[in-house]
């Protein structure tokens, strides 16, 4: 049996047999324009071997109890002649980059062989094998390349297995990470030039392999480039966990990886739409490398080296892509002509976007906030749910002590509904298991594509339940939150591991000294936080969300009535002089002293948030079905609630608190209010009534009002165009000037 038997781990580029070795890398070669041309399939040559169980065992396995035919990665120690051999048919065929002999060489796939303790092995010596033949044909004039192949194992950590427990796992985030991490140490110490992780299927899969990549080399000292690839479930373009292509872009843009790209799924043809989303979104390079057409009915691939090239001739002609090759179905034969189509268009690469400095999140789907101009007073601001939360929710509360998963799902889902942008979730209650509830809640969620399209705000004072929250995600969401309370040293360490993990932050105003409760001591410690974050964790910008803290006013102490106007100031600072960074807050506290009259805390809600966006605000967790408006409520009240917030003296908290008593008042006096508004609205013109419930959202008695309409206007066309666009152009005007939160 032919066996390498070296056991030195040489650095990435070491000569392993004396032949050239590259100097110039990958992300070298693909800056200076190159179109590069990867391998084909390793699984599909296998088989042209006609190789049985006695290849698979040689003469390391003779005894081996079970089967071990099907176990390729194995062949690199039973039968490297064979690999090594396929490896150099590629070449000839001239690819300029061979992929190791390792899609599945981590121990949660080796395990279905009983081999995980072969992992070391395995790894090493695929790269030596695939080192040494690559050097056989590398010249200074042309490198050839050794990468390693990372594919996705057969289990996932954002779907259950069982459709009768959908929030159960079968293997969990940290032993995915843990699995790679061994493969990844190895394969980086063993000295390939790349990292392709490919065939993702599951976002949070990735994102657990880019975690124990980050972890490996920061371990090993080593750095290679990080590629990513691609499988998609259907012609949409969505991910078998069921996210879209940008959103995956948005989830793992924390790897700066070298490129992304499609590979498997389809032949060229039905991938060539889907490339163009990538190309149109990427700040990175394109890698596309298609299955040989569909399998037929034996399973085998039809589809001629010929009729590939010419499907695949778009992906050029059109610049979307830097790196071709083939999957599935694919032979030197298809390489050959990949390699000569690369050469016709050798001037045709893709040119990456430049990197997006924006906040981008991202659940199924992609929720992208684009940066505002300086001295911008409107912009978008992104509404979070706050009614997934034990701590401000009894009825939630309650659910989750039942264990009533299901209405608690509700109350998320219909939040969505309603219109929030993110779902804030908290578990911190001292009679739950916080750490536990977090991973159950969220692995439910998960299962509710209604739900789980929009991002996620993980919220928790206790660091153990953020880290199992982000650990359940596979997009990107947003950690709330972290603080200097306990020091500088775990400051930084938490905002690395978010970082790792791909999260955006919510930083409270809080350091040592407690929390910043007045302008000047929250603009110290945002400063203080920011420059840390930024300077020394090397946190983007834009993944900052300043929480200044929102606390109550009114509350008859009179060095709380300027907490409002303090919050205010503080955000129209942080948004001036703390570039790239958000400020986001919890609306309902500032109205705390006013427990049980809603409509007072929802118009204090709506002032502050019409003064707070102005300065700057743009994130607020927030009720989304609250009804009440800043262009609701009536002058005399606005007066009121604006001297309080903006004006803040003892008497003017004083006449808030008599304004709201009075409203109380007569809340209770004429419990009939709500017949007495609705017959106000009878009183109105059909249009008025459309234009009205368009504007508040309100659907009761929307359909006898339409089919009065009808009877009014010769065509239901004139409908749309008269009443419900006039609706439609007068919220467009209120979301405008802030005074409406959509």
């Amino acid at each position: 049996m032919n066996k390498n038997t070296s056991t030195q781990s040489p650095a990435p580029g070491q000569d392993v047999s004396g032949a050239f070795s590259p100097t110039e890398g990958i992300r070298d070669r693909l800056s200076s324009g190159h179109v590069l041309v990867l391998d084909g399939a390793m699984g599909t040559m296998i088989q042209t071997y006609g190789l049985g169980e006695k290849d698979f065992r040689g003469n390391l396995f003779p005894g081996f109890k079970g089967q071990m035919q099907g176990n390729n990665d194995i062949l690199t120690l039973t039968r490297p002649d064979v690999i090594a051999d396929i490896h150099r048919r590629y070449l000839q065929a001239g690819a300029d980059i061979i992929c190791t002999n390792t899609f599945s060489s981590q121990r949660v796939s080796m395990a279905d062989y009983h081999c995980e303790h072969l992992v070391r092995q395995v790894n090493e010596a695929a790269v030596h094998l695939a080192r040494e033949v690559a050097n056989e044909f590398s010249t200074p004039q042309w490198p050839r390349y050794v990468v390693a192949s990372v594919g996705p194992t057969n289990k996932t950590c954002s779907m259950s297995p069982d459709v009768d427990d959908p929030a159960f796992r079968a293997i969990t985030f940290d032993e995915l990470a843990d699995a790679y991490h061994e493969q990844f140490v190895t394969l980086l110490r063993s000295g390939i030039d790349a990292v392709l992780m490919e065939t993702i299927f599951d976002t949070l899969n990735c994102k657990a392999g880019i975690y124990a990549f980050l972890r490996a080399q920061s371990e090993t000292g080593i750095q290679v480039p990080l590629m990513l690839s691609v499988t998609v479930n259907d012609k949409a373009g969505r991910m078998l966990g069921g996210q879209t292509l940008e959103a995956f872009l948005v989830s793992v843009a924390h790897a700066h990886p070298l490129s992304v790209g499609l590979n498997c799924s389809f032949g060229a043809q039905d991938i060539l739409p889907l490339l163009r989303i990538l190309a149109e979104k990427a700040s990175c390079h394109i890698t596309v490398h298609p299955n040989a057409g569909l399998p037929n009915s034996l399973g085998e691939y039809d589809q001629t080296p010929q009729m590939m090239v010419r499907e695949m001739t778009p992906f050029l002609q059109e610049r979307l892509v830097n790196m071709i090759g083939g999957c599935c179905g694919t032979t030197p034969g298809h390489i050959a002509g990949m390699r000569a189509l690369a050469d016709q268009y050798a001037a045709y690469a893709h040119k990456p976007h430049p990197v997006v400095t924006s906040l981008a999140l991202s659940g199924l789907e992609p929720l992208v906030r684009l940066k505002r101009e300086a001295g911008d007073n409107g912009g978008f601001f992104v509404n979070v749910g706050e009614r997934c939360n034990v701590a401000g929710s009894r009825k939630f509360l309650r659910l989750i002590r039942e264990g009533s998963y299901g209405e608690a799902l509700d109350i998320a889902r219909r939040q969505v509904e309603d219109g929030a942008m993110v779902i804030d979730v908290n578990m911190d209650d001292g009679l739950l298991d916080a750490p536990r509830e977090m991973t159950h809640f969220l692995n439910l969620l998960a299962s509710d594509p209604d739900v789980c399209r929009v991002p996620v705000m993980v919220d928790s004072s206790n660091w153990e339940v953020i880290r199992a929250g982000l650990k359940c995600i596979q997009g990107k969401c947003i950690a709330n939150s972290i603080s200097l309370k306990e020091g500088e040293a775990v400051f930084l360490s938490h905002a690395r591991e978010l970082m790792s993990l791909g999260a955006a932050v919510v930083v409270m105003a809080f350091d040592e000294k407690g929390q910043a409760d007045t302008y000047g001591r929250r603009v110290e410690v945002c400063r203080r936080a920011y420059h840390l974050l930024v300077d020394q964790a090397g946190m983007a910008p834009q993944d900052i969300i300043f929480d200044p803290n929102v606390l109550a006013i009114a509350t008859g102490m009179p060095e709380h009535d300027g907490y409002a106007l303090d919050f205010i100031r503080a955000t129209g600072w942080i948004h001036e002089h703390l570039p790239g960074a958000h400020v986001s807050g919890g609306v309902s506290n500032l109205s705390f002293s006013f427990r049980g009259n809603n409509y007072v805390r929802e118009a204090m809600h709506a002032v502050f948030l019409y003064h707070a966006q102005r300065k700057g605000m743009d994130f607020g967790i927030v009720n989304p079905s609250a009804k009440v408006m800043y262009a609701d409520i009536p002058a005399a009240q606005l007066q009121v609630i604006e001297q309080a917030m903006l004006h803040p003296s003892p008497q003017a908290s004083e006449r808030l608190v008599e304004m709201a008593s009075q409203i109380a008042g007569q809340a209770t006096a004429a419990k009939d209010a709500p017949a007495g508004t609705a017959a106000a609205t009878c009183r109105m013109s059909v249009e008025d009534r459309l234009v009205d419930k368009l504007r508040r959202g309100i659907s009761q008695g929307l359909e006898a009002d339409l089919q009065e309409a009808l009877a009014q206007y010769p065509r239901a066309v004139d409908i749309i165009e008269g009443p419900l666009m006039k609706g439609m152009n007068l919220v467009g005007r209120l979301f405008g000037e802030g005074k409406m939160f959509l």
